[in-house]
């Protein structure tokens, strides 16, 4: 007998084969049958889910998440669930929660809210740090998942454990190389799904320095990678540099890197703007894979689906300590910022280095939007530029930000100027969604949570590229967010709908499938709070052939798995 029996869908079945309309048998957790049952065997099911007008394809795989910490709170992974995403990747950028060491868990708490946007009073309500290896971190999550989660095992967390205080501001001596490879091997033995690790210099601590993977060599991150060599893990993540191009040695180390671990590389992340000169700087990104390809190894570049949409804020400073002159001001303790904010030389030199920024969707200050305030008597200003308030004040674009953030303490929300949403950005994303040196991903979801409203981009690919804009077939687009990120990562059994795989499915309403608005909650341990949003036109989705999400809604169930190398993943070759 079924436990489950999907009849009347339009199944997309994850492989780029056409859509048709077929009935789905699940029993066990996965899909025993595929084809038309008629109504004896209809009979023979538990439960019958009746899904005319609605496409069935394989749950979406999130390739890069930050997770980590909020599934000890929220299993469901959410938003990303209510999206149809049914597995996530995390531990990515080098930053994880595991393994963990005497007196490294503060340090680690405070770099997460540093880097990655959660709050320090959602990480110190939400973890209680009982655990030590990488293999008992997932012990903890066994059975109380309720989507697939895989983890790789990060560097910085990994260097600190290793080398206390000295993991920042030190090289490592070949002995605590070896212990790093020692600890990281064990990681890996014990589940994790690879290594991750990040050079970037928009990645700070709390205290204001590189975060510890910063500090390494070349060949303490090759040591590392050789271990990966020696595991079942099947991946790396590492994030090269943010800077618009690529150097000759970037492109090296990344392939140095990928060969070291006789795995794949994926680097994230690959922006689209229009214009000859970010055609240039994609160029030299995307030669990275040329030329690891040439000496054997494999180097991705992850591309979202989606626009990239961002909230800035002077209060954390994230990516707007990108900015010559800004960084340190960032830094600064709360009250020593807003002094030197105020300060007309300081002032004058943030500018400066705002004009000859190459990150320029940041600094152009006067496109730049209000989104939110905190402060109700500047609600007017919400939803107006910076340009026309500057205007209206007779001052500076930065002068009316800074004049604005510090009468709302540092919490106004920006949004830079959106330049990737237009005709020709959207032709050249999909040109590089089917180019073989690019994979699709990068939506942070669980990081960022004061700015990044990327958490949707599955949903949004199919409403905007699949539907309104017609660039890519259903049928592509589906196979190239589950079975593509899928044989990636080397899930066993995930990624298709075919007989003898696990029953990951998601419905939804081609007609209707998008994001619904984001809104800000306070959900988040200790009452801090976040963007979030869930989805319209998503009517079920089921992680291992049990409902996870019901009309849009959370079902309470936790059927997820926790993925660990070499149990729940086949090798991934190069």
């Amino acid at each position: 007998m079924l436990d489950l029996l999907i009849t009347g869908g339009t199944v997309v079945d994850g492989t780029g084969a056409a859509a048709r309309q077929t009935d789905i048998g699940v029993r066990g957790g996965r899909i025993v049958s595929i084809g038309a049952h008629d109504g004896a065997h209809a009979d023979s099911a538990i439960r019958t889910v009746d899904a005319s007008g609605l496409v069935v394809a394989p749950g979406f795989v999130d390739v890069h998440t930050h997770y980590d910490a909020q599934v000890m709170w929220d299993p469901a992974c959410s938003p990303s669930s209510l999206h149809g995403v049914t597995t996530v990747l995390a531990g990515n950028c080098g930053f994880t929660i595991a393994p963990i060491a005497p007196g490294v868990p503060e340090y680690i708490a405070n770099m997460l809210s540093r880097v990655e946007g959660i709050p320090i009073s959602a990480l110190q309500a939400g973890l209680d740090w009982k655990w030590d290896s990488f293999g008992s971190y997932l012990d903890r999550l066994e059975g109380r998942l309720g989507v697939n989660a895989g983890f790789l095992a990060g560097h910085s967390t990994i260097r600190r454990c290793v080398m206390g205080e000295a993991a920042v501001g030190e090289e490592a001596t070949p002995g605590q190389i070896a212990a790093m490879v020692a600890l990281l091997r064990r990681s890996l033995d014990e589940g994790a799904l690879g290594f991750s690790s990040t050079k970037a210099s928009a990645h700070y601590d709390s205290n204001g320095q590189p975060v510890p993977s910063r500090w390494a060599t070349d060949e303490e991150l090759l040591a590392l990678c050789g271990a990966v060599a020696e595991s079942a893990g099947t991946a790396i993540e590492f994030i090269p540099t943010v800077e618009p191009r690529f150097s000759p040695e970037v492109c090296e180390l990344m392939a140095r890197m990928s060969l070291a671990a006789r795995r794949p590389l994926n680097w994230n992340l690959l922006g689209v703007r229009p214009g000859e000169a970010e055609a240039a700087n994609r160029a030299s990104k995307l030669a990275a894979s040329d030329h690891a390809a040439a000496l054997g190894g494999r180097v991705l570049a992850l591309c979202l689906p989606d626009i990239m949409r961002q909230r800035l804020n002077l209060l954390t400073g994230f990516t707007y300590d990108l900015i010559a002159g800004w960084t340190e001001i960032m830094h600064l303790p709360y009250e020593r910022k807003r002094e030197a904010l105020a300060d007309p030389e300081v002032r004058a030199r943030m500018l400066a280095g705002a004009e000859a920024s190459p990150h320029f969707t940041m600094s152009r200050l006067a496109e730049s939007t209000i989104v939110d305030v905190s402060s109700p008597h500047l609600q007017s200003q919400v939803g107006r530029s910076i340009g026309d308030i500057a205007g209206e004040r007779g001052c500076r674009p930065i002068d009316a930000l800074f004049d604005l953030a510090l009468d709302d303490g540092l919490r106004t929300g920006i949004q830079p100027p959106n330049t990737d949403d237009v005709p020709e950005a959207w032709e050249e994303r999909a040109r590089l969604w089917r180019d073989p040196r690019v994979i699709i991903g990068g939506s942070d979801a669980g990081a960022h949570l004061d700015q990044m409203q990327t958490f949707n981009c599955h949903t949004a690919f199919l409403a905007k590229a699949v539907r309104a804009k017609q660039l890519i077939s259903l049928e592509e687009a589906v196979h190239l967010v589950t079975d593509v990120p899928a044989r990636l990562y080397g899930l066993r059994g995930r990624g298709r709908i075919t007989p003898g795989w696990c029953a990951d499915l998601v419905l939804f309403d081609l007609d209707t499938v998008g994001p619904a608005p984001v809104e800000v909650s306070h959900d988040l341990p200790g009452g801090a709070w976040r963007l979030t949003g869930g989805a319209q036109g998503v009517e079920r989705v089921l992680v291992n052939g049990v409902e996870i999400v019901v009309d849009g809604g959370l079902t309470g169930d936790l059927p997820g798995t926790v993925l660990r190398s070499g149990r729940d993943t086949v090798p991934v070759s190069l």
